[in-house]
């Protein structure tokens, strides 16, 4: 029951979150039609420096210049660009559509920010760990909260229940956390072993076999949130310097970007699975296998790819 409660605590969070994105495009919407042209200058309007450019808008203010004068330090763009952005033709109608747009985002923020009061309150009825341990560093390099996340420590909350921090597995967050527990439960003993935690999700390749012969093995059409967490949290590693991150970018340029999502969405529920099955922190050593037999098996590559090109590769002189 605990888990259900929480469940449609964040599902609810996840529909606000979404509203209020929709907000943001209709406030987005107004100013362009008011020939303002802020969001080529600035990366979100629903930032600091643009929520404090729409506020002093609907007071009153219409110079250019005293509304560049709002910029964050942080915005990259200067004091005259933004100026040049703001110069429009303030239509009555449409600073009531910006008007409407802005309240409608603000009310959805307050409505999260009570949304997370209580799923903090959900979260202080679980069972906490015997031994939680001492949590580790984080691993993510943002000082403050980032956008969409918990108005709390979500991160220390769960390694209190759990005992383990998720959030060291590359690519999941304290909100991709959250949501799977969410969606999973604290406990994964309705699943007992990893194949059935991946069928469940729909991740596992669904091999359809006639005479030997494997017809297809796309994976099943699963409507699953726990599933599209981790497909978008194996997205985030395009870029990453881990060994998940080296997985996602060799199978994206062996069978393409979608089908690459998928593997290592399965990969990561996979590590998801005896992490929180054996309650030990994740390692990355384990993953990332012997660096000299990598070492090998990547010249073992080059060479096949040069032979088929009609190249030979010899070593350089040390």
């Amino acid at each position: 029951m605990q888990v259900c409660a929480l469940r449609s605590v964040l599902r609810h969070r996840d529909r606000l979150v979404r509203a209020a994105a929709s907000s943001t495009q209709h406030m987005q919407k107004a100013m362009n039609q008011m020939n303002l042209q802020l969001h080529h200058v600035i990366s979100d309007i629903s930032g600091k420096t643009g929520l404090a450019i729409v506020d002093a808008i609907l007071a009153g203010e219409r110079d250019p210049a005293a509304l560049a004068r709002l910029r964050d330090h942080r915005i990259k763009a200067d004091l005259r660009t933004i100026e040049r952005s703001l110069k429009g033709d303030w239509q009555a109608e449409h600073l009531f559509t910006l008007r409407q747009a802005r309240a409608t985002y603000a009310h959805y923020q307050r409505q999260i920010t009570e949304c997370d009061a209580e799923a903090e309150h959900r979260l202080a009825a679980f069972d906490k760990a015997a031994n939680p341990g001492e949590l580790p560093p984080p691993t993510s390099s943002h000082r403050k909260a980032q956008r969409n996340e918990h108005r709390f420590d979500a991160r220390a909350v769960l390694h209190g229940i759990l005992g383990v921090d998720l959030t060291q597995i590359p690519g999941i967050s304290a909100l991709s956390a959250h949501g799977l527990i969410g969606e999973i439960g604290t406990t994964l003993e309705k699943f007992p072993s990893v194949r059935h935690f991946s069928s469940w999700l729909g991740l596992c390749p669904d091999n359809r076999v006639s005479g030997g012969t494997i017809l297809s093995s796309k994976t099943r059409d699963v409507p699953s949130r726990a599933a599209q967490i981790f497909r978008l949290a194996a997205q985030s590693l395009h870029a990453a310097k881990s060994a998940l991150g080296e997985h996602f970018r060799k199978m994206r340029g062996r069978i393409g970007a979608p089908e690459a999502i998928t593997a290592t969405a399965h990969k990561l529920a996979r590590i998801y699975y005896a992490v929180l099955k054996t309650r030990t922190p994740y390692d990355e050593s384990r993953i990332a296998g012997n660096p000299e037999q990598q070492a090998l098996k990547r010249r073992q590559r080059l060479e096949k790819q040069a032979a088929k090109l009609g190249f030979a590769l010899s070593p350089l002189p040390t």
